[in-house]
């Protein structure tokens, strides 16, 4: 009993600096989500099955009060290997800025505001029916720079500038170019500028010189009751000389609930009026919640990629089951 009494009082002793360390306001969270899940896919010459691990990531971020109305700001989010291949951790969207009245003042790694215009109209967004395997604008930066206004009304908007830094890696989003051309202060550019309410969401978006696009894209959503419906245009062109693209194309969604089960079904188009190439991508899914956080779901898309000329389309069919869950 007395060494029982001992150990306890050896524990409260060493807990005790700790407990001092860690006193005062904790001004940020860990946050998570991992999903995987179970694949047949099938492009007609392999036909096989594969286990996914879909965007999985680790997250940490917050805010600490530097004076009156006044906020430093930070993200640092990291994709995790769920399934073993790969790294462990990946890159994801990592910032560090300044929040107030006036607005939002970020920088670091991060999606976008032409990707973040898409909204959540992309209902199999991380799997092989995502709408980055069909269409241009889906882009995480290296070095943006970004300002984010109040939400006025339902109305705001984003523009950031991405300097090149003399770089033409894969990571720097200006392959291609040559390095000469990227040491300015914004050699890529995109904006934002969107509505929101609880039942509609409408946003105009762009890019300019920006993983070698200039692009812009329109996206409207709407919510009547259970029923949710995404409908996005998009057009772009390649802005090197030694490419001719120039493609448009269109992408519709809806999601209707039935108690724990979300029906779920979407729709996109390319075509590149340079060579009349086209790309389809569509999907059929379910999800049932099992949990706020935590859902079983099952879905099934289909690739198509047609090129110009008596070329045969390539095909690409996948069929999966997977489990998500949030923290």
């Amino acid at each position: 009993m007395k060494k029982t009494a001992l150990v306890l009082a050896i524990g409260a002793a060493s807990i005790m600096p700790l407990a001092a360390v860690a006193d005062g306001p904790i001004d940020g969270k860990v946050y998570g989500k991992v999903n995987v899940s179970l694949v047949n896919a099938d492009n007609g010459v392999d036909d096989q099955w594969e286990l996914d691990s879909n965007a999985s990531r680790l997250g940490f971020e917050g805010k600490t009060q530097l004076s009156e109305g006044l906020y430093a700001i930070y993200k640092l989010e990291y994709e995790v290997s769920v399934d073993g291949d790969g790294d462990t951790f990946g890159k994801r969207n990592i910032i560090a800025g300044l929040q107030g009245g006036f607005g939002t003042v970020w920088a670091g790694r991060h999606d976008t505001p032409t990707k973040l215009a898409q909204n959540k109209i992309d209902l199999f967004n991380d799997l092989q029916g995502d709408i980055k395997n069909t269409f241009e604008g889906e882009n995480r930066v290296n070095n943006i720079v970004a300002y984010t206004t109040p939400s006025m009304s339902g109305f705001s908007a984003m523009v950031a500038f991405v300097p090149g830094e003399n770089n033409d890696t894969e990571d720097s989003k200006f392959i291609g170019e040559a390095d000469t051309t990227n040491d300015g202060l914004a050699d890529g550019v995109s904006y934002l500028i969107s509505y929101d309410t609880e039942s509609l969401y409408l946003a105009i978006a762009g890019d300019q010189d920006i993983d070698n696009q200039d692009l812009i894209r329109a996206v409207a959503q709407w919510t009547i009751d259970a029923l949710q419906l995404g409908f996005m245009y998009q057009q772009n062109e390649s802005n090197l000389d030694s490419a001719s693209y120039d493609e448009s194309g269109y992408f519709v969604s809806a999601a209707y609930k039935i108690d724990a089960v979300t029906l779920k079904a979407q729709y996109g188009m390319v075509e590149d009026d340079a060579d009349d190439d086209e790309e389809d991508t569509w999907s059929l899914g379910a999800d049932y919640k099992l949990a706020k956080s935590t859902k079983l779901f099952a879905f099934y898309t289909a690739n198509e990629d047609t090129p110009g000329g008596d070329s045969s389309s390539i095909e690409e069919d996948y069929f999966g089951v997977g489990l998500e869950h949030k923290f």
